[in-house]
């Protein structure tokens, strides 16, 4: 089950939230600098991660999935923001460049099958940045932040999970070695935690950002499924002659 919308967004305006956001900042920007002129998609909940982005990128999107709900983005500017399946993104095949995945792949019913849709919709040689809670971390284990929802994951299961989605795992970074607390002394020395958890202790993250690049020469099985999709009946205009009313 996803964490619902308002949820997110009240957790990235407390303090806590913001300092979160800035050590996976960190972390993103030690894997993608910058992205010019590519076309850039979030799956989940990316809008604080999504504005360190757009200024170099041709085109940024905003996707969050139906269980979780959507708000307006950007602010004060045309909606770039879009209510959709994970399994059947509503992009033509090849269409984007990079895409970022946050508080997504954790609450996928079918990972996997997320995961293909997210190769089928990027462009050869695209490639994908997933941010998901660490097993191993003591985020995943505290429910009063989001990253205590969901599956967490090892990297082992993460690098596992994108090569059998036709994924080649590349560069990677942690995030969010302080503890979840919202004690201000302990906030206060979030800096020192992260400096020393990267060198001390990197296994124990509270998040595992893992970049992989949409692999070519593998074919992928395509199983038949059914749409998740709700079609409403549309009637007929009036006044248009039936088959049963033509001569």
């Amino acid at each position: 089950m996803h964490v619902d919308i308002v949820d997110l967004r009240q957790f990235y305006y407390t303090k806590l939230g913001r300092f979160a956001e800035q050590s996976i900042s960190m972390a993103l920007s030690s894997v993608w600098a910058r992205l010019p002129q590519e076309r850039l998609v979030g799956i989940g909940y990316c809008i604080p991660f999504l504005d360190r982005f757009r200024a170099d990128t041709e085109r940024t999107m905003a996707f969050m999935p139906a269980g979780q709900g959507a708000v307006n983005w950007p602010v004060g500017e045309p909606s770039a923001t879009a209510l959709v399946f994970e399994e059947e993104l509503p992009l033509p095949d090849s269409a984007v460049d990079r895409v970022l995945m946050v508080h997504s792949l954790e609450f996928a019913e079918n990972p996997r099958e997320s995961l293909k849709e997210i190769w089928r919709v990027l462009a050869p040689g695209g490639r994908l940045v997933i941010v998901v809670p660490n097993r191993r971390g003591v985020w995943a284990r505290m429910e009063h932040t989001p990253f205590g929802s969901g599956r967490p994951y090892s990297r082992g299961q993460l690098t596992a999970l994108l090569r059998e989605t036709n994924f080649t795992p590349g560069a990677s970074a942690e995030a969010l070695f302080f503890p979840p607390s919202k004690i201000r002394t302990i906030l206060r020395l979030r800096r020192g935690f992260e400096r020393l958890g990267r060198m001390l202790w990197p296994a124990f993250s509270g998040v595992i950002v893992v970049e992989a690049q949409k692999r070519l020469y593998q074919g992928l099985p395509v199983a038949a499924r059914s749409s998740r999709r709700v079609f409403a009946p549309v009637l007929a205009p009036q006044g248009v002659p039936t088959t049963r009313d033509r001569p």
